[in-house]
C-alpha cells in the first residue's frame, strides 16, 4: 500500500491551500486494464472546476491484471484503500466516487463493506465520541455523489452488449466461455457464470444486502447516483448494460445534443421505487447449470433474461437517482444520461 501514502500525501498538502480545510473525499477508480495514471488528465480538470474543499484521490490498488482478479476482490482491495486514506486524512465528513467502467462494479461491492449504519459504529470507525442518531455512512463519512461512466451494471453478456463483437451471434456465444480464460474471475463475473449453480451470480448479490454486504443500502445511501451511458462509440460496454436497462426498453436517441453539452443526447428522470428484491428459485438454479456448462445452449437464455431482468429492476428503480448535466456534482434531480 505505499503507493496509497504517497498519494494521500500528495494530494493532502501540494495541492491544497494552506488556509483551507477540505472536507469532501472524491474517489477516482479505474476500470479493466487500466491504472490510477489514467485519471491524470480528469484530476486536473477537477482541480479547475471544483472547490477547493474536495480532495481528488484516485484508487492505487487495482491496476492492469490486478482487475481480474474478481469483482469481489477487486472491491475488497479498494474498501481497505478508502479505510486507509480516510484513517491518514484528518477532517473529511464527506465522500463522493467517481468510476469508470470495470471500476463502477469494484465501487459497488466496496461500499458494501463500508456501508455503516449504527450511530455507534460511525463513532467508532471515526474515532469519534459515542453518537445519538442513527445515521447511513460510507467509511464513517457522509456518502453525497455515486457516479459511474459506462460500467457494465447488468453484466456483458447479450446482443451488442460487447459491441466490438459487432452483434455476431456465433462470437457472442462464444466469448462466454472463453472470457475466463482471458478475464479470469472478472470474466465469469460479468457473464453470470460464476460461483456455486445454488447461489445467485455476484452481481445479483450485489443488488441486495446479500451476505452480510449491505450493498443495496450502501448504494441507496447516497444524495445522488449518478449513470452515464454511450449510445455509441464504445467498443467494450453496451448501452443496455450501462444504462441499466431492458432490451425493449432502450429509447431512440435523440439526433441532436443538448443545449451546452456536444455529447449528451438524452437525460433520462429515473425516480427510485420500491419493487420487490430478486430470488434465486430452483428452476433459475437448473437454468444456471446450463450457462455454466452449455453457454450455446437454448436453456440457458430463459436465465440469462431473468437474472439480467432482476438486477436491472432492483438496482435502477430502487436505488439510481441520478443529477443532470450541469450539475453534476450537486444533490439535485434525477436521470440517467446518454451521451455519444
Amino acid at each position: 500500500m505505499s503507493g496509497t501514502s504517497d498519494m494521500v500525501q500528495t494530494v493532502s498538502f501540494s495541492t491544497i491551500a494552506a488556509d483551507v480545510k477540505p472536507d469532501h473525499l472524491l474517489v477516482l477508480v479505474n476500470g479493466i486494464f487500466s491504472s490510477q495514471s489514467d485519471w491524470k488528465y480528469v484530476q486536473r480538470e477537477l482541480r479547475q472546476h471544483l472547490s477547493s474543499n474536495f480532495i481528488i484521490y484516485a484508487s492505487a490498488v487495482n491496476s492492469y491484471l490486478q482487475t481480474l482478479a474478481g469483482i469481489d476482490v477487486a472491491g475488497r482491495r479498494l474498501a481497505e484503500e478508502v479505510w486507509q486514506v480516510v484513517e491518514k486524512i484528518p477532517g473529511l465528513k464527506r465522500i463522493s466516487f467517481l468510476a469508470h467502467s470495470l471500476g463502477g462494479l469494484f465501487v459497488r461491492y466496496a461500499i458494501g463493506i463500508l456501508f455503516l449504519s449504527d450511530a455507534n459504529e460511525v463513532a467508532d470507525a471515526r474515532k469519534l465520541l459515542p453518537m445519538q442518531n442513527n445515521i447511513e455512512t460510507i467509511a464513517g463519512l457522509e456518502p453525497v455523489n455515486f457516479i459511474t461512466l459506462a460500467t457494465p451494471h447488468l453484466g456483458v453478456r447479450g446482443k451488442k452488449q460487447l459491441p466490438f463483437l459487432l452483434g455476431v451471434p456465433f462470437l457472442e456465444k462464444l466469448a462466454a466461455p472463453v472470457a475466463p480464460y482471458v478475464i479470469g474471475r472478472t470474466g465469469q463475473q460479468l457473464f453470470l457464470t460464476d460461483g456455486n449453480a445454488k447461489k445467485p451470480p455476484l452481481l445479483l448479490q450485489m443488488t441486495l444486502d446479500y451476505g452480510g454486504r449491505k450493498f443495496i443500502s450502501a448504494l441507496g445511501s447516497f444524495q445522488t447516483r449518478i449513470c452515464y451511458a454511450n449510445v455509441s462509440c464504445d467498443h467494450m460496454v453496451g448501452w443496455r448494460t450501462s444504462s441499466i436497462r431492458r432490451e425493449t426498453e432502450l429509447p431512440m436517441p435523440p439526433k441532436q445534443s443538448l443545449d451546452g453539452y456536444k455529447h449528451v443526447v438524452s437525460v433520462v428522470d429515473c425516480p427510485p421505487v420500491q419493487t420487490d428484491c430478486p430470488s434465486f428459485k430452483p428452476e433459475t438454479i437448473e437454468e444456471k447449470k446450463a450457462g455454466q456448462t452449455e453457454q450455446g445452449s437454448a436453456k440457458a437464455v430463459p436465465y440469462y433474461d431473468r437474472v439480467e431482468g432482476k438486477a436491472g429492476m432492483v438496482t435502477l428503480r430502487r436505488c439510481w437517482s441520478c443529477c443532470t448535466c450541469d450539475r453534476l456534482l450537486e444533490t439535485a434531480g434525477t436521470s440517467i444520461i446518454h451521451c455519444v
